[in-house]
């Protein structure tokens, strides 16, 4: 819809689109962002190796805000020292290596691309 301003509220309309357009973005991306990381911590959960299922079962999310911009780290609250251990592998006690069980970086892998993306064409169609 188009409308007629004068050349001094021109300023004020422009401000206007500009704001409606950035907030209509941020939400959107926000979403997106929020849905990828259900994606891939559910995929983390599911790929997590299982002895007694505490660690599979540990992953959660925490969403934070700074300057418009949205972080959300995804981790094990119940074994978070486990994480890297297994995910890469480590050395024995008495020599040799135990074999990681790569399941964070390829959920990772699988769903940011698409992410990146999808904020990309969120933000050339304007929300």
């Amino acid at each position: 819809m188009s409308k007629v301003v004068n050349t001094d509220q021109l300023a004020v309309e422009l401000s206007k689109a500009v704001e409606n357009y950035t907030e209509d973005v941020s939400k959107a991306v926000d979403k997106k962002v929020s849905s990828t990381a259900t994606k891939i911590k559910r995929e983390i959960k599911q790929d997590s190796p299982r002895k007694s299922g505490e660690y599979a079962d540990g992953w959660s999310r925490k969403t934070s805000r700074k300057n418009n911009y949205i972080n959300i780290t995804i981790y094990n609250k119940e074994k978070p020292s486990l994480t890297h251990l297994l995910e890469f592998g480590h050395a024995k006690v008495g020599g040799g290596r135990v074999a990681g069980i790569p399941h964070i970086r390829p959920a990772y892998d699988k769903f940011v691309p698409k992410m990146e993306k999808d904020i990309e064409k969120i933000i050339k169609s304007g929300g």
